[in-house]
This record gives structure tokens, sequence and C-alpha cells, in this order.
């Protein structure tokens, strides 16, 4: 198959996930064209199967903003013309599937090519909600030809606040076990040997509530030596490190930024604190499961599908910081309970996130739609 993907470049999980997946995908021999505005997250290497295809953009005076969607769609029409996409896979609503929808209308009828939508979140329930937007991303959802979202959670949401005629099906997240086979950071350059590690991964938006991270790690400081790693980059950065600094914890946090292979550092963790308002599914909570680390998170979104309460890490309600140190200091002290839990954590992550299974879940999906004669539009 000939298969274009339009994603986000960013390390949030939409672009990781749509990376992952166009890697996997030329891995068993399909023709992988991303179109981006940049070079996206986890594609680096050279692969005669995977062809990226960037935007060059041009300000204009007469333009307030930058069209870049009507730039975007062109690409995709035109490496629709120049390479006979069959199928192209659109990682959020809007832009990316209704630039995939106008691209279709400009190519050929002999050349249009099917459209799938995955929903990762934010799109449905920040954006696509919004007044501004609703409109045209319930239309691109009801114009695509199939509809997928990473947790049954988005599923649920997506059904409740647009009310789609056509069905969602529900495909996971999953993770490249073979990135967890990098070597590790040196732990000393991250702690003294006798500290334990807590450790945030995320882009720091508010949703994130990276600063309930920090109210945490201070009351389990108060019964556990420990370091706490932040990881990542965004607008609440300078929020957590002024509660570092009023909480006078500054000197035993530390902010790494972007980290382009986390998989060398995630098994280093003694814990992973994810306090999100909400997760519509929750890769790094996987990704840590996957390195055997116990993870503490909010009942909120799809992260309660990946994540047992109890059993591979704990869930807490939005905000409730009390518990989450208590759970933390729990695991952090009791050495054979975070042992157990990580250990099944890696095994819950084998048995539902395995990348080859959920790999042709896609794949199915796609010549499905290959091999049906009927078109949305």
């Amino acid at each position: 198959m000939k298969i274009g993907i339009t994603c986000l470049a960013s390390a949030g999980g939409s672009g990781i996930l749509a990376a992952e997946l166009g890697l996997a995908l030329a891995n068993r021999g399909h023709e992988i064209h991303f179109v981006s505005y940049e070079p996206l997250f986890r594609v680096g290497c050279y692969d005669e199967r995977i062809t990226c295809h960037y935007l060059e953009l041009t300000a204009y005076p007469q333009f307030r903003h930058s069209p870049h969607t009507l730039a975007l769609a062109t690409k995709i029409a035109d490496v629709t013309d120049e390479h006979g996409i069959q199928l192209w896979h659109a990682h959020y609503a809007i832009p990316f599937a209704v630039c995939a929808l106008q691209a279709r209308g400009m190519v050929a009828a002999d050349k249009r090519f099917k459209i799938v939508t995955t929903l990762h979140g934010t799109d449905i329930t920040l954006v696509g909600i919004d007044p501004s937007f609703y409109r045209i991303t319930r239309f691109a959802m009801e114009a695509s030809d199939a509809v997928t979202t990473v947790s049954r959670w988005l599923a649920d949401e997506t059904r409740r606040e647009f009310g789609l005629s056509r069905p969602i099906q529900t495909i996971y997240n999953f993770f490249n076990e073979e990135r967890f086979q990098t070597d590790r950071l040196d732990r000393k350059k991250l702690a003294a040997p006798d500290e334990k590690i807590l450790m945030h991964i995320s882009n720091f938006r508010p949703v994130k509530r990276v600063t309930d991270v920090v109210r945490v790690f201070k009351k389990v400081l108060e019964r556990v030596p420990a370091r706490l790693v932040m990881v990542g980059d965004g607008p609440e950065r300078t929020a957590a490190v002024g509660v570092a600094r009023q909480l006078d914890v500054a000197d035993k946090v530390k902010f790494l930024g972007s980290f382009q292979n986390v998989e060398s550092i995630l098994p280093l963790a003694d814990l992973v604190i994810q306090p999100s308002e909400h997760e519509s599914f929750g890769l790094v909570p996987l990704e840590a499961m996957v390195a055997g680390v116990p993870v503490i998170a909010t009942a909120s979104g799809g992260v309660c599908e990946v994540i047992e309460h109890g059993e591979t890490g704990y869930l807490c309600e939005v905000g409730d910081i009390d518990s989450m140190a208590q759970y933390a200091a729990m695991l952090l002290t009791v050495d054979v309970l975070a042992r157990d839990m990580g250990r099944k954590g890696r095994e819950r992550s084998q048995q539902r996130f395995a990348r080859e299974p959920i790999v042709s879940q896609y794949e199915k999906l796609y010549a499905s739609l290959l091999h049906s004669a009927d078109w949305t539009i």
C-alpha cells in the first residue's frame, strides 16, 4: 500500500504514535509518505520505503497569519499526484483531516484516496468543542472513510459531543520495544546513590498539571531522600520552576528539557508521576510500564484503560496531592511492592499494547477500505 501520513512533528503522544506507525508499516513493506512542517520527532534515519515531505511557507504582508493549512492541503495533493497515494492517515481531525479532504477534492477522480482520521484527544476535548471549530471538526469526521480513537474513553467522548452517524473504532497506542534496548543514561548524573528518582514527562501544557508534580514531590521529600526529574518543555515550565522555588525544593529538581530518547532515561526512575487533568490514552504511563517503573496518575480519561489501579500503578482523583504523595512514599519505601508493580506493568504492556498486533489492526483497516468501492463523499 502507498500511505500518506500527516501529524504533529513535536514530541507529544500523537506525533510519536504516527511516526512509530509509519516506521512499522514501512518495515512491513508499505510505502510511507510523511507530510509535515518540520522533521518528525522519531523519524530520523534513512529508509528506502519512507519519504518525508516538508512545506515551504511564504509570508505575505496581506495575510495577518500564514495560510499554512492551504499549503498543507496543496502539498498533500502534490504528493498524491507524484506518488499515487492510496490512503491518507490524518492524526487529528483539524487541521490534518480537513487538509486531506481538501487535497482529495483537488486531485483527479482516478487518484482519490481513502482517509482515515485518528483522534488523539485535544482535537475533541479542547479544540473540537470550541464553537469556532465544532462544525468543521464534525464535518472532517463524517467525511472521513474511517475514524479511530486511541481509547474507548475518547470514543465515548466523541460520540457524546458530536453525535456522529458513523462508527468509531478504538485502536490503542502501542510501544516500540526495540527502543527500550538502548543504552541507559548514567544514573549518577541524575541522583545520588541513596536518593530515589521521581520522574515526570510531558509537553508541560496546563492539562498536565506540572505544578502538582512539584507539590507531590515536596511531600515525598519529607519522608524519602529523592530527586525530581522533569523531562520536556512547554508553557507551564516557568510555573513549575516558580513553585519549586516557593517550596524550597529547587535544588532537588532537575529540568532536562526535551529529550529525544526517553527510553534511555525512563528505566532510571523509581516512580513516574503523571497527574494530568485527563489523558486520552497515556503514552508516558505505558512506556513507564514497559520499563518496569510504577506509575501514579489520575483516574481521568483513557489512562484508566492503561493502568490497573493497585496492580500496575495507582490512580488518584485530579488534584489529590495528598493521596499521590502517600502512594509515592509507599512505593519508594517498600521495594518489594515497587518491584512487583513494575513486573505486572511490564507484563500488561506486553499483553495489551505490543506493537505488532496493534499495527496489524491499522493494516487490516486500511486493506478493508481499499477493497471497498464505497466512498464517504
